[in-house]
């Protein structure tokens, strides 16, 4: 018990940290202006807020509730711009999307069957395909991000390199297709509002 004690913050320690760090970033973004702020998986701290009474969720609306002050509170930004990104829209806290604290909310969709092509083209161009056509692969991806594509690629690579060879096979990339894509259709919930299924 001890060593676990020593090991993990107090609650001390932790209460207020996302807001302090949230605090500090614009403070540093306002003193190298002109700047932009790029928050990343902006879902992760702008998700809508419930009435929960975990520490941990208490922590997070914090860390919200400082964003959106810096976002439009007393302080001008001036030329301090700020871009977010997310793959979970649905979940965002309808504060966040305001106006006046997005100027613009740009979608990008899923690739289509020549982006996903394309796509597979880039991440494939330095392995050694036989008899790979990435025209079917494409088709059989309907629905892959970018990411998803370049994960795909990646496991039919290890296939190959599993099984000691040294070029990647069409079955390799079926392989990967469902390794890849079938936890994740199963796992994630697409229920409005819910971050974890």
């Amino acid at each position: 018990i001890d060593e676990i004690d020593a090991i993990a913050p107090k609650r001390e320690e932790v209460h207020g940290e996302g807001a302090r760090l949230v605090r500090e970033l614009f403070q540093l973004a306002r003193e190298k202006a002109p700047s932009i702020v790029f928050i990343d998986e902006l879902d992760a701290i702008g998700a809508k807020r419930l009435d929960t009474s975990t520490s941990g969720d208490r922590e997070v609306h914090r860390t919200l509730m400082q964003l959106l002050a810096e976002m439009d509170g007393f302080d001008p930004r001036g030329d301090v711009k700020i871009i977010g990104a997310t793959n979970r829209v649905d979940i965002l806290d309808p504060a966040l999307l305001r106006p006046g604290r997005f100027d613009r909310l740009i979608e990008i969709p899923l690739p289509d069957f020549e982006g996903r092509l394309e796509i597979l083209r880039i991440h494939t161009r330095k392995m050694n395909l036989r008899d790979v056509d990435l025209r079917r692969i494409a088709e059989e991806t309907e629905g892959a991000s970018g990411a998803d594509l370049k994960a795909i690629a990646t496991e039919a690579g290890m296939f190959a390199i599993r099984e000691g060879r040294e070029y990647v096979t069409h079955d390799d990339f079926l392989k990967a297709i469902r390794k890849v894509r079938s936890p994740v259709e199963s796992s994630i919930s697409t229920e409005p509002g819910v971050m974890f299924g």
